[in-house]
């Protein structure tokens, strides 16, 4: 295939992709048809299906993509921080930004993507568990530096972590409110770091 012609088809899935993007967040997935995407991209529905499967697929491509970029952004500014509370405050202040930068996607992920029939065992559940694997990989790290108490579960300091941050950036979008993203970061690690430090670490 001529290269300038794979450029083309690969600009003409960018664009399917964002106008699919803009539609499951203005209308949500279960009300969004095949035909809106097609409008929003300018296309056809036929050429749309030339491309992709249909909204299911498209669905699929907008969730790696937001994920695909925060998880990668995410372990690769971990990695340049030398303690375990500076990780975790990058961890912290990204997710939270995601929900300040993104809170349409974000409610469409938590409303309707993770009640679908089909999430248990789906590509988008996979690249969750990636995400949050980010956390408890970073928890075997500080115990086995002596940042954190031998001890710890990590599966229950994932749960806290990214349970409370979903609880707190829910309330403040569904109430129509800017997440103060230093703030919360400050408060919610300055609680983790209590529980997670234990009476056997200075």
């Amino acid at each position: 295939m001529p290269r300038i012609a794979a450029e083309k088809m690969e600009a003409r899935r960018e664009s399917i992709v964002l106008a699919a993007r803009s539609v499951f967040v203005a209308k949500g997935y279960a009300a969004a048809t095949v035909t809106d995407i097609a409008q929003a991209a300018g296309i056809s529905d036929g050429l749309l299906y030339r491309y992709f499967g249909g909204k299911r697929e498209l669905l699929m491509e907008v969730l790696e993509l937001f994920y695909t970029d925060i998880i990668t952004g995410t372990e690769r500014a971990i990695g340049e921080e030398p303690t375990f509370q500076r990780k975790l405050e990058v961890l912290v202040r990204r997710h939270l930004q995601a929900f300040a930068d993104d809170p349409d996607l974000c409610r469409l992920f938590i409303s309707e993507v993770r009640t679908l029939d089909d999430y248990v065992g789906s590509t988008t559940q996979e690249l969750n568990r990636r995400y949050t694997h980010i956390l408890t990989n970073l928890i075997a790290w500080g115990q086995e530096h002596g940042f954190i108490a031998a001890d710890t579960d990590p599966r229950l300091a994932r749960d806290f972590l990214f349970g409370g941050i979903e609880h707190l950036a829910w309330r403040e979008i569904a109430n129509g409110r800017t997440i103060d993203v230093a703030h919360r970061t400050a408060q919610v690690v300055r609680l983790l770091m209590a529980g997670l430090k234990g009476s056997d670490i200075a």
